[in-house]
């Protein structure tokens, strides 16, 4: 028996739990309520709480999944990429664990340990799980990429976002609409009574199966700017139609180029990952694409797609098993190196 405690704390989540012989036996996940009047995530704030949350997340994780500390076999936690203030919080966190209790630390890329998410076994009713090699999607606030999943740690990125992230398009133009943080999940939501097709904005012709987002937030910027200069109320007036069309156009960039890497790889086993992948829109979209192409598609269970230390305990324990393990000198990553 293996049993590892997960540890993820990227962003603004304090998350952990543990995995068992590759089942996930408990997952807590702490949210940050502070950064909704800042309207988005203040980096030193993120720090100071995740020191508040993470000693009671970690215990409430395993008292759920009714074990002893003392029979964790591994701690795994998230080395990067992320705020290297809130990384350092779970890294100490995991590096002080594995030396009172004299167990293996294993280090896990954040956007690695979202496509592995897809290996939880409890997470789809009929237990399918990706069949190697396949592609991913994963869509997150800070990355966007097409990646070709060989097998558990064995991944090629053939494309990625030049600038910014898709998630961060919805974001900034809840922002722009003047939707209270966290605003992509409101967007998802006011677009399911809008027009898609009420308002046209562009698609960036990007080379290959690179992503840009940056064009598509200006033109939506100035398109809002416009409207409102010749009628104030444009946005409240028509705020579904105006987040449906904006889905609309971010789904279709994404699945445009996923379709691209599918045909240029061969391949029909199609998975999405990340924050992102919670979108309704895409989800949507995305089924019944694979309806049209004969794909195979996966996507995570909601809880799984968020950033949450699941995915973490489930990348740790395929990394137990190959002892791939890390030393006491190790140190977080802002910037990790997908490979």
């Amino acid at each position: 028996m293996a049993i590892i405690l997960g540890i993820e704390s990227s962003c603004d989540e304090t998350s952990a739990s543990v995995c068992i012989d590759g089942v996930i036996a408990s997952n807590i996940i702490a949210n940050q309520t502070i950064h909704h009047q800042y309207g988005g995530v203040v980096p030193e704030l993120a720090s100071r709480v995740h020191q508040q949350n993470i000693i009671p997340a970690v215990h409430q994780a395993i008292v759920e999944a009714k074990i002893n500390k003392n029979q964790i076999d591994a701690v795994a936690f998230t080395r990067g990429p992320g705020l290297l203030g809130s990384l350092l919080v779970g890294t100490s966190f995991a590096k002080a664990f594995a030396l009172a209790n004299e167990i293996p630390l294993v280090e896990i890329n954040h956007m690695q340990a979202h496509i592995l998410a897809h290996f939880i076994p409890n997470q789809m009713e009929d237990k399918k799980l990706p069949q190697f090699p396949f592609i991913c999607l994963t869509v997150s606030g800070g990355h966007t990429q097409i990646v070709l999943v060989k097998d558990y740690f064995e991944m090629e990125i053939l494309g990625e976002t030049t600038d910014d992230a898709a998630g961060e398009a919805f974001d900034k133009t809840a922002k722009i609409l003047e939707l209270p943080y966290p605003g992509g999940p409101l967007i998802d939501q006011y677009a399911k009574t809008g027009n898609p097709h009420a308002y046209q904005f562009p698609e960036p012709q990007i080379p290959g199966l690179n992503f840009s987002f940056s064009g598509l937030k200006t033109s939506i910027l100035y398109f809002i700017r416009d409207n409102v200069k010749q009628n104030p109320n444009f946005v409240q007036e028509n705020l579904a139609d105006i987040c449906a069309s904006v889905q609309y156009r971010i789904v279709s960039i994404l699945l445009n180029k996923l379709k691209k890497a599918a045909q240029e790889q061969q391949i029909k086993d199609i998975a999405i990952a990340g924050g992102v992948s919670a979108n309704s829109g895409l989800r949507t979209a995305l089924t019944g694409l694979a309806q049209q192409k004969g794909w195979n598609v996966f996507i995570p269970k909601f809880e799984y797609c968020t950033d949450n230390a699941a995915m973490i305990a489930i990348a740790g324990y395929y990394k137990f098993l190959k002892k791939d393990f890390v030393g006491q000198e190790i140190a977080p990553l802002a910037r990790m190196p997908f490979a």
